[in-house]
């Protein structure tokens, strides 16, 4: 398995360190800043002995090394500052997605695609309308990242390690995601009869504010270990072939009474990408917030339209 990954700031260059020294591919790491890419490439590949993998690293400023790829990683773009929405990022981000999308057409055209540029179902949309992929190549990492917030939150709440709990969370990546509490358990235990609803509902709004309370310390940059950890979750899946599901962000056809828009629904990951997309029976409330949420993505990606021309 060999995947590139499309940008060295902090979340590119966490994803790689994640994928090498875990064992799960050989690793391009391209950034346009010179230098950047391959500095974090060779202290990366001079820690292997240290973290006992053979598994290659490079770097450059060059799409040519991207070649021969199976997963496309897009983590470029501008982070997020304090008080600024997903949404805001959408002038500078869609922009340049779209310019790293071309050259990755021209050089690993049949290289499944993750992208984790925010605002990031609107950006999965932009590479899949660049790239004339087909849905089961082209996904955002999103749920599994909103996912793993939910479980170390309820975590934390209960007393209990984050692995233990079961949960998934759907919708946007932003305001509008869709935790699930009805079908949130702790060993099989419903979390409703662990924790009282106001407690849930915390945690509910806590979730949807995961990336924008770590901006809130930060300052400067926002959250990198987490997506790097979500993103090496997805490769394994597909390196592995395990059929996993993952809440991952795709372009729906039908699903969930939805259709064009790209939106965080249950899938299972494979060798072949998004293998399946499940579909779960949703209350009338939750079926109302996973549509609100489509809403929303489809007027942002009519707003970038506008922008673009």
């Amino acid at each position: 398995m060999k995947v590139t990954v499309v940008g060295a700031g902090n979340v590119g260059a966490t994803c790689a360190q994640r994928l090498v020294e875990g064992n799960l591919a050989d690793v391009y790491l391209v950034d346009v800043v010179e230098g950047l890419a391959q500095g974090k490439a060779l202290d990366l590949a001079q820690a292997a002995p240290l973290a006992r993998h053979a598994r290659t690293i490079e770097g450059g400023v060059s799409y040519e090394g991207a070649q021969g790829s199976d997963v496309v990683v897009i983590t470029a773009g501008v982070a997020r500052k304090p008080g600024m929405s997903r949404d805001d990022l959408l002038k500078i981000n869609g922009g340049i997605v779209t310019e790293v999308c071309e050259n990755l057409k021209a050089v690993a055209p049949e290289a499944m695609v993750i992208m984790v540029s925010n605002p990031l179902d609107v950006t999965t949309h932009l590479a899949a309308q660049v790239l004339q992929a087909p849905r089961e190549r082209v996904m955002g990492m999103a749920g599994a990242l909103d996912t793993a917030r939910y479980q170390t939150f309820i975590a934390w709440e209960v007393g209990c390690a984050p692995y233990e709990i079961e949960a998934m969370v759907l919708g946007g990546h932003g305001d509008s995601m869709v935790p699930l509490p009805r079908l949130t358990a702790v060993n099989g235990v419903p979390l409703n009869e662990l924790l009282p609803p106001e407690r849930i509902e915390a945690i509910v709004e806590r979730t949807r504010q995961g990336g924008a309370e770590i901006v809130g310390y930060l300052k400067t940059g926002s959250a990198f270990y987490a997506p790097a950890a979500a993103v090496a979750d997805m490769v394994a899946a597909i390196a592995c072939d395990q059929h996993r599901i993952i809440p991952c962000s795709v372009r729906l056809e039908g699903e969930y009474g939805l259709r064009d828009v790209f939106l965080g629904v249950p899938c299972r990951l494979g060798s072949g990408g998004v293998e399946e997309i499940v579909e779960i029976y949703l209350t009338e409330e939750e079926s109302a917030a996973v549509h609100a949420a489509a809403e929303h993505v489809a007027r942002t990606v009519a707003e970038w339209e506008k922008l673009a021309g």
